[in-house]
């Protein structure tokens, strides 16, 4: 592989940038609703990079998270290695369509006929990804990155860039708004998909109460399960309420 120092430093001008992780529900439900905000305001997307599992780096995660979450999250990572090579030699549009064809996969089957859910770890193969890779219109060769960890580097950089825009104590997504000044948040966290009437005002009164200089945290640890059927909840239903702990079902800090 060539040298990919920078590859992920400079970006064409984006209305948002939006850093994610391929396996977190909550990112993917909120890249869905930017999505519809992006057609509707022809908004241009940098889809970024930020790592759980770099985040999460020194957690002992058997004493920290509930079963799983430790596979889920380094088969994030692998689909980030790929992630990033695609945007070195495909470009940084690329991210988007190959991100979509990741979590329809992850997500938008239902639990029960979906393997990327019962074993969080299935997520990082190249049984998993290749497919994404057909749909998005990339080469298969793509998914040699899964076991390159000099891609790394690049990761950790655009995560860290990402918690510098909020603070470490968040997880994904982190979103800019008119970069490289613009302003900033973590979320906002949803369980369901807004309308497509409800998108645009969703977005003005986010954008509008993180923009007030002196805001920092509006919050509350009760969750609905996401609007996915991976988590056996269909569009038209709502999913059971939960409490998470700092942004996850972690058991403590």
């Amino acid at each position: 592989m060539s040298d990919n120092t920078g590859a992920g430093e400079a970006s064409s001008p984006a209305d948002i940038d939006f850093y994610f992780d391929p396996v977190c529900p909550f990112a993917w439900m909120t890249s869905k609703w930017v999505r519809l905000v992006q057609a509707q305001r022809d908004y241009s997307v940098d889809w970024r990079f930020i790592s759980l599992r770099l985040i999460n780096a020194s957690t002992d995660y058997d004493s920290h998270f509930p079963a799983g979450y430790e596979a889920g999250h380094t088969a994030g990572l692998r689909l980030l290695r790929v992630a990033a090579r695609t945007r070195a030699e495909h470009g940084r549009a690329a991210v988007g369509p190959l991100y979509a064809a990741l979590g329809a996969r992850v997500f938008d089957t239902a639990a029960e006929s979906n393997p990327a859910h019962a074993d969080g770890g299935y997520r990082g193969t190249r049984e998993f990804v290749e497919p994404a890779l057909a749909e998005a219109g990339l080469p298969a060769e793509l998914a040699d990155a899964l076991d390159d960890d000099s891609w790394d580097a690049e990761l950790r950089r655009e995560t860290d860039e990402g918690l510098a825009l909020t603070g470490k104590d968040v997880g994904t997504p982190i979103i800019q708004f008119h970069p490289p000044a613009g302003v900033a948040f973590f979320g906002p966290v949803i369980s369901r998909l807004p309308t497509e009437e409800q998108a645009g005002p969703l977005w003005d009164n986010v954008v509008g109460l993180a923009s007030f200089p002196g805001f920092a945290e509006l919050k509350r640890s009760l969750r609905e399960r996401p609007q996915l059927r991976s988590f056996g909840v269909d569009a038209e239903d709502v999913g059971l309420q939960e409490d998470w702990h700092g942004g996850s079902r972690r058991q403590k800090k």
